[in-house]
Protein backbone atom coordinates (compact mmCIF):
# COMPACT_ATOMS: atom_id res chain seq x y z
CA UNK A 1 0.00 0.00 0.00
CA UNK A 2 1.32 3.29 -0.90
CA UNK A 3 0.09 6.57 0.78
CA UNK A 4 0.29 9.94 -0.24
CA UNK A 5 0.30 12.87 1.62
CA UNK A 6 0.19 16.75 -0.59
CA UNK A 7 0.83 19.49 1.44
CA UNK A 8 1.73 23.98 0.28
CA UNK A 9 -1.52 25.10 -1.34
CA UNK A 10 -2.87 28.02 -0.51
CA UNK A 11 -4.72 31.49 -1.90
CA UNK A 12 -1.38 33.48 -3.08
CA UNK A 13 -2.20 37.16 -5.77
CA UNK A 14 -1.99 36.16 -9.64
CA UNK A 15 2.01 36.44 -10.59
CA UNK A 16 3.02 34.65 -7.13
CA UNK A 17 4.36 31.30 -6.42
CA UNK A 18 3.46 28.36 -4.47
CA UNK A 19 5.70 25.11 -3.84
CA UNK A 20 3.64 21.79 -3.24
CA UNK A 21 4.73 18.63 -1.66
CA UNK A 22 3.57 14.97 -1.57
CA UNK A 23 5.56 12.62 0.91
CA UNK A 24 5.24 9.05 -0.02
CA UNK A 25 5.05 6.35 1.96
CA UNK A 26 4.52 2.55 2.29
CA UNK A 27 7.06 1.20 -1.52
CA UNK A 28 10.11 2.00 -3.18
CA UNK A 29 9.57 5.64 -3.91
CA UNK A 30 12.15 6.01 -6.42
CA UNK A 31 10.58 3.07 -8.75
CA UNK A 32 7.20 5.31 -8.97
CA UNK A 33 6.22 7.10 -11.50
CA UNK A 34 4.67 10.31 -9.89
CA UNK A 35 2.15 12.93 -11.26
CA UNK A 36 0.36 16.07 -10.45
CA UNK A 37 -2.71 16.63 -11.47
CA UNK A 38 -5.71 19.56 -10.83
CA UNK A 39 -9.24 19.49 -10.94
CA UNK A 40 -11.22 22.84 -11.15
CA UNK A 41 -15.12 23.15 -9.78
CA UNK A 42 -17.39 21.83 -12.42
CA UNK A 43 -14.41 20.38 -14.39
CA UNK A 44 -12.28 17.10 -15.10
CA UNK A 45 -9.20 16.11 -13.36
CA UNK A 46 -6.31 16.65 -15.45
CA UNK A 47 -2.50 15.74 -16.09
CA UNK A 48 -0.43 18.99 -15.19
CA UNK A 49 3.20 17.20 -14.52
CA UNK A 50 4.53 13.94 -14.22
CA UNK A 51 8.17 12.59 -13.60
CA UNK A 52 8.59 8.75 -14.57
CA UNK A 53 8.38 6.21 -16.72
CA UNK A 54 6.07 5.84 -20.07
CA UNK A 55 4.89 3.56 -21.80
CA UNK A 56 7.88 2.52 -24.03
CA UNK A 57 10.41 2.37 -21.21
CA UNK A 58 11.97 6.20 -21.41
CA UNK A 59 12.27 7.87 -18.79
CA UNK A 60 11.01 11.44 -19.08
CA UNK A 61 9.31 14.47 -17.63
CA UNK A 62 5.71 15.84 -18.78
CA UNK A 63 4.08 19.17 -18.65
CA UNK A 64 0.84 19.91 -20.14
CA UNK A 65 1.11 23.14 -22.44
CA UNK A 66 -0.89 25.23 -20.09
CA UNK A 67 1.56 24.42 -17.07
CA UNK A 68 5.15 24.30 -19.23
CA UNK A 69 7.79 27.27 -19.09
CA UNK A 70 5.82 27.93 -15.15
CA UNK A 71 5.71 24.97 -13.64
CA UNK A 72 8.43 22.42 -12.47
CA UNK A 73 8.63 18.83 -10.82
CA UNK A 74 11.06 17.53 -9.44
CA UNK A 75 11.79 14.61 -7.25
CA UNK A 76 13.63 13.63 -4.29
CA UNK A 77 14.28 10.23 -3.84
CA UNK A 78 16.12 10.49 -0.44
CA UNK A 79 13.49 11.55 1.02
CA UNK A 80 10.89 10.10 -0.78
CA UNK A 81 8.80 13.51 -1.89
CA UNK A 82 7.79 15.26 -5.24
CA UNK A 83 7.39 18.79 -5.85
CA UNK A 84 5.50 21.00 -7.73
CA UNK A 85 7.12 24.29 -7.92
CA UNK A 86 4.63 26.56 -9.79
CA UNK A 87 5.68 30.48 -10.57
CA UNK A 88 3.78 32.95 -12.21
CA UNK A 89 0.45 31.61 -11.19
CA UNK A 90 -2.77 32.63 -12.90
CA UNK A 91 -6.48 32.56 -11.33
CA UNK A 92 -7.31 29.96 -14.45
CA UNK A 93 -4.68 27.75 -12.19
CA UNK A 94 -7.31 27.91 -9.23
CA UNK A 95 -8.03 24.20 -8.38
CA UNK A 96 -7.33 21.36 -6.13
CA UNK A 97 -4.04 19.56 -6.92
CA UNK A 98 -3.59 16.03 -6.39
CA UNK A 99 -0.15 14.00 -6.38
CA UNK A 100 -0.70 10.23 -7.63
CA UNK A 101 1.24 7.75 -8.23
CA UNK A 102 1.73 4.59 -10.75
CA UNK A 103 4.05 2.75 -12.14
CA UNK A 104 3.60 4.20 -16.41
CA UNK A 105 2.71 8.09 -16.55
CA UNK A 106 -1.10 8.03 -17.95
CA UNK A 107 -2.56 11.57 -18.77
CA UNK A 108 -6.17 9.66 -18.10
CA UNK A 109 -6.47 9.50 -14.01
CA UNK A 110 -8.20 6.17 -14.04
CA UNK A 111 -4.79 4.48 -14.89
CA UNK A 112 -3.07 5.71 -11.72
CA UNK A 113 -2.97 3.45 -8.77
CA UNK A 114 -2.57 5.67 -5.89
CA UNK A 115 -3.97 9.55 -4.95
CA UNK A 116 -3.36 11.86 -2.43
CA UNK A 117 -6.41 13.62 -0.44
CA UNK A 118 -5.65 16.71 -2.50
CA UNK A 119 -4.39 20.62 -1.99
CA UNK A 120 -6.48 23.55 -2.42
CA UNK A 121 -4.16 26.01 -4.70
CA UNK A 122 -6.27 29.64 -5.06
CA UNK A 123 -5.14 32.45 -7.72
CA UNK A 124 -6.50 35.72 -7.09
CA UNK A 125 -6.77 38.47 -9.41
Amino acid sequence: QVQLEESGGGLVQAGGSLRLSCAVSGRTFSSYTMGWFRQAPGKERVLVSAKGWSGDNTYYTYYAGSVKGRFTISRDNANDTVFLQMISLKPEDTAVYYCAADTRIATIPSRWAYWGQGTQVTVST
